[in-house]
């Protein structure tokens, strides 16, 4: 492997070194800090592929990394952070193992099916134009999403007290995670985001998603976020059933 196979895998080791820190930050209660690093995260996730791909250094082991990254910084540490806000509004009727009330493990139902879908996704040679099921980076955004539009979002805006009610109520994120896990696994067509030009009309549908999100976010500021995500999961299913692509 000569040097530059090294700069894809340097980026991805930041992406997991991000993911993990993100986890700490999650457990001590700062959720903001631990969906901001999961966000830098993601970054690093675009800029391993971009490198490996302007530099044409890929590796078997560049690939298994990324995985092993991805499943930490998308599949963990959304998990701990939908895990520490059921436990604040957890039922007390619930059943406890060594002092721990479990329902709240239902969070880590991310992390399971992360792992499934990420693997699913290595041995898939089909997944270049679009993608079968939810992809991980994706997910993960929309759980980080909700503490970062409460932190930093303005509580006048009709969707924090929408937001702050699903962040507020085991039964809704239970529900999420249980819908967001089958969604990666599902056979549900969502398309990339990769541009490979930019002409318009084979990239019209992410132009399209793309002119769609900038709107909401000069609307509604970071309380776009979590929408940018259904507007994603809306549009793949519009243009599987209307072609819009």
């Amino acid at each position: 492997m000569t040097f530059k196979h090294y700069i894809p895998n340097t980026i991805t080791s930041l992406n997991l070194l991000c993911g993990s820190i993100a986890v700490v930050y999650a457990f001590e209660g700062y959720l903001h800090i631990a969906a901001l690093l999961v966000i830098i995260a993601s970054v690093f996730d675009f800029l391993d592929g971009f490198s490996a791909r302007l530099l044409k250094a890929y590796s078997a082991v560049g690939k298994e990394l990324d995985s092993l990254a991805d499943l930490i910084s998308f599949g963990l540490a959304p998990s701990v952070i939908v895990y520490i806000s059921m436990q604040q509004h957890v039922p007390q009727w619930g059943p406890e193992w060594a002092g721990l009330n479990i329902l709240p493990f239902i969070a880590f139902l991310i992390t399971v099916f992360s792992g499934l879908r990420l693997a699913i996704f290595n041995i898939d040679e089909n997944q270049t134009e679009h993608f079968i099921g939810l992809p991980t980076p994706a997910n993960a955004i929309f759980f980080i999403s909700f503490p970062l539009a409460l932190q930093y979002g303005s509580e006048q805006s009709f969707l924090f007290p929408f937001y702050q009610g699903i962040t507020r109520s085991y039964y809704i994120l239970a529900f999420l995670a249980i819908v967001s896990s089958y969604l990666m696994l599902s056979n549900l067509p969502l398309f990339s985001l990769k541009f490979k030009n930019l002409q318009f009309r084979p990239n019209r549908i992410r132009y399209i998603f793309v002119v769609v999100c900038a709107g909401m976010l000069l609307l509604l500021g970071i309380h776009a976020l979590p929408l940018f995500i259904v507007w994603y999961i809306l549009l793949s299913l519009a243009d599987y059933l209307f072609k819009i692509s």
